[in-house]
């Protein structure tokens, strides 16, 4: 019980976490009802900043979520030019976050980070299509121990101004490891290889680390699904 009330918060959290606290303080000087609005807000920063322990399957080739959110857009499209993958299209899964969900980024499978690249750009809502081709964005491309590559990438959004990737070229990870986050409400986007069909629908809730999205052994069609 305890575990699920006092979950951990990421490191990176901490200073925006005091500064909040300390906004708090100074409107309950100025007027003790706006210290409540204070205590609220910095509530919700240490919301936004946790990191709980999350169980993922272990079986190979399962492409799991990288995180939390909705299944906001499952389209073809080519992966980001930067990452050098070519232009054709790809299955592709987009999961939009929320200012109210978890915002640290998992590693969705086993495999070598190939290619790493930041690009800078605009603040459109991250929900909408054209986020993912203007909006600043860190891009990476990682290679199976099968050697299919995946690409993955972190979106910032209307309100996000923070990308903070932790990994780096070369680099040996494992699915469900944290590599980064984007504050505050953003999206992942995720490039499947060829011939590699997503197994989970649109408006989908997804859990970093846990949910898969894809197999990459699997022969099963693209799924459907409907609100019940």
């Amino acid at each position: 019980m305890l575990k699920s009330v006092f979950v951990p918060i990421h490191r990176a959290g901490w200073p925006f976490i005091a500064i909040f606290a300390a906004i708090a303080v100074g409107m309950a000087w100025v007027w003790p009802p706006l210290g409540w609005i204070g205590a609220i807000l910095t509530l919700w920063c240490i919301c936004f900043f946790r990191d709980p322990p999350r169980v993922t399957p272990l079986r190979d080739g399962l492409i799991i979520s990288p995180a939390d959110g909705v299944v906001q857009l499952i389209d073809r499209a080519a992966p980001p030019p930067e990452l050098d993958m070519g232009e054709e299209p790809r299955n592709r899964v987009c999961v939009f976050m929320n200012v109210f969900n978890v915002h640290v980024n998992r590693v969705p499978i086993d495999g070598t980070i190939a290619a790493t690249h930041y690009r800078p750009g605009k603040f459109f809502n991250a929900s909408l299509d054209k986020a993912s081709e203007f909006n600043e964005r860190q891009s990476l491309r990682l290679t199976t121990v099968e050697g299919r590559d995946i690409a993955f990438v972190q979106i910032a959004g209307l309100v996000a101004r923070r990308i903070r990737c932790d990994v780096a070229a070369g680099q040996l990870v494992k699915a469900g490891e944290r590599f980064g986050l984007i504050r505050f409400g953003s999206r992942v986007d995720v490039y499947l290889p060829d011939g590699v069909e997503p197994l989970v629908v649109l408006g989908q809730r997804t859990l970093a680390a846990e949910t898969v999205l894809a197999d990459l052994g699997g022969t099963e069609p693209a799924r459907t699904g409907e609100i019940r």
